[in-house]
């Protein structure tokens, strides 16, 4: 994860110093935290006094928590989203904020198969790059001398676009990425990257990943870390070198640049760092071309230390992958964020991926927690969210009061116009630094797949399938039974495979096309982030659908049954993960079927095409 940079030049620059105060800024909101909270809802609420939404629930200026949380209800996106739709067309009255919107930042989550809109207010971004700012100091805590050499991180801009009132809205990555904030960061140690900024700025997802692997390949001896964003993507990232290697060998051979990278800064950028090097490109030609590509990362980066990728979540399945390309190098979870605040750091960087906690930082918004307790079903997966009654409501506790080993759903309030707002992540209390809860990230509500950053839920999948079945009604079959698994061992990148059970009433035999079309109409079913994953990411590869032998689901039942499932309460789960469900699956598969091409997606939201 890039580290934000800090206010100093070459000459000036302590690092010993300047990593105290940090660490000592850690130590002091963490001791101080009940009334560090009080302070930033009291913060908040002054400032937002006169906003539309809190006079509506008729807060009229006051600030203490006891009246804000008898007269503010617990709330969704979908509470607030005429108010978020009157902004982007472009309502400039303080509805949300005192201060203005500056742009929206498009969630991984979706409402009515569209990414959400977070509000953000430009104040935000220096809120953010202050948590960025922590997690340097933290990791030379355990790994030293981090300073005297770069980090190869892959990092990428994603698609934007204007709302009818002409804010920006984008990926929060993309916003940092061209902030100032990062583009004209200043000497900072932790901030020495192999990728020059053109690269990550590039638009084209193919010349942004080549450049910068060139460019880490060129500097190999100098790299001490390596990571992307999420697991996956750096997964991607190994997968292309594997697949391009002999590209870059003789990039860096000649010390020209391949004619597929066209962008011009981008070329110029890495010209700067690519020199003619036929020794090293004998010795990346030697790695590469053995048979194993196991511990490939340690082999071509041989001073690397760790990795950093999340591999919390849904990402957990990746790695075993990620162990077998790095030969075991720790695995490093350093921060929580979503596009709605950031929220902590992990204070323990070099523990297992199982035992990653993260400490909530209490200045960067408002935190409230609502208990939850989940059954322990096949797909683990909760109902979805729903308003909460008062004596729900009343149910919420504070940062300071949570207790170990229960699980809540988080709350915040944040400086830039949410208030109590359900993020949607399940959360556990796995200990405490000062007076500051640690939790450990359960899972997100409701999804059931998940490949990268796309969310699909039980009720969107449900929604797929029906347009799916239409496809069958000619042959007089329909799906009897289904589930689904997030496949991303068998190919790179991933890709959802649902398993369908028949009854085939009819005389003539299905060709393979028409399931070919249901593969295709389930993904133009789904939300616009799988779509842009599938699209222009490239981050998700085509969905497959297995058609499995008669009494396949009964068999799925038996088993169920047989590791202590209740016959009364049992019924098929619509995601399986389980490794023995799976090969039960796969053992009884008759025939598989691709989505012969990509579904439609155009970047922004349905309803601002219509508009525009």
């Amino acid at each position: 994860m890039p580290e934000a940079p800090r206010e100093c030049s070459t000459l000036d620059y302590d690092l010993a110093e300047e990593n105290k105060k940090i660490l000592d800024f850690i130590e002091d909101v963490t001791a101080n935290a009940y009334e560090v909270q009080e302070n930033v809802l009291r913060e908040i609420l002054s400032r937002n006094a006169n906003v539309e939404y809190l006079r509506r629930h008729g807060l009229n200026g006051q600030t203490d928590r006891d009246t804000f949380k008898k007269l503010l209800p617990v709330i969704t996106y979908e509470d607030i989203q005429p108010d978020i739709n009157r902004i982007a067309n472009g309502d400039t009255s303080p509805i949300l904020t005192s201060k203005p919107i500056t742009e929206f930042l498009t969630s991984s989550g979706t409402s009515g198969g569209e990414r959400k809109l977070m509000p953000t207010i430009a104040e935000e971004l220096g809120r953010r790059c202050l948590l960025y700012s922590l997690l340097m100091p933290i990791m030379s805590q355990f790994v030293p001398d981090l300073e005297k050499g770069k980090g190869m991180y892959l990092m990428f801009i994603k698609c934007e676009s204007k709302t009818p009132g002409g804010i920006v809205a984008r990926p929060v990555l993309t916003s940092y990425y061209k902030s100032p904030y990062f583009r004209d960061r200043p000497y900072d140690p932790y901030t020495n990257y192999t990728s020059p900024n053109e690269t990550v700025l590039c638009p084209d997802s193919y010349q942004s990943m080549y450049s910068q692997l060139l460019c880490g390949l060129c500097q190999n001896k100098e790299v001490l870390r390596v990571g992307a964003i999420f697991a996956s993507g750096f997964i991607r990232a190994i997968r292309f070198l594997e697949k391009h290697w002999t590209l870059f060998c003789n990039d860096i051979r000649t010390g020209t640049i391949n004619h597929l990278i066209t962008d011009p800064s981008v070329r110029e950028a890495v010209m700067r760092i690519l020199k003619a090097d036929p020794k090293l490109a004998d010795f990346i030609q030697g790695e590469c071309s053995k048979g194993s590509w196991q511990g490939i990362i340690t082999r071509l980066w041989p001073n690397t230390k760790y990795v950093d990728v999340i591999v919390t979540g849904t990402m957990a399945q990746y790695i075993p992958t990620l162990d077998y390309y790095s030969n075991g190098l720790p695995l490093v979870c350093t921060m929580y964020a979503s596009s709605e605040c950031y929220f902590g750091v992990n204070l323990n960087p070099l523990c297992k991926p199982s035992q990653v906690s993260y400490t909530l930082i209490p200045t960067m918004c408002y935190y409230e927690f609502l208990p939850v307790n989940r059954t322990n079903e096949l797909n683990a997966s909760l109902p979805s969210p729903t308003s909460l009654n008062q004596t729900q409501q009343q149910e919420l506790v504070e940062l300071v009061d949570v207790k170990l080993g229960q699980e809540y759903e988080l709350v915040v309030t944040t400086h830039a116009g949410l208030y109590r707002y359900r993020v949607g992540d399940i959360l556990r209390v796995a200990g405490f630094k000062n007076k500051a809860p640690q939790f450990s990230f359960v899972c997100r509500k409701n999804v059931v797949l998940s490949i990268d950053s796309d969310k699909t839920d039980e009720v969107e999948l449900q929604n797929a399938m029906k347009n799916a079945g239409t496809h069958l009604v000619p042959f007089d079959a329909h799906v009897v039974e289904y589930t689904s698994y997030a496949d991303t061992t068998t190919t790179i990148p991933g890709h959802y495979v649902l398993y369908w059970e028949l009854s085939l009433k009819g005389s003539t035999p299905i060709p393979p096309c028409v399931y070919e079309d249901c593969c295709l109409t389930i993904e133009e079913s789904l939300n616009s982030v799988y779509r842009q994953g599938r699209v222009s990411d490239k981050s998700i590869g085509p969905l497959e659908i297995k058609i499995v032998e008669q009494g396949t689901f009964d068999k799925l039942m038996d088993y169920a049954i047989s590791l202590g499932a209740s016959i009364n309460q049992y019924k098929a789960p619509r995601c399986v993960k389980f490794a023995p469900i799976v090969e039960l699956l796969n053992s009884r598969v008759t025939s598989n079927y691709f989505s012969p091409k990509c579904p439609k997606w155009v970047a922004g939201h349905k309803q601002w095409m219509h508009q525009n």
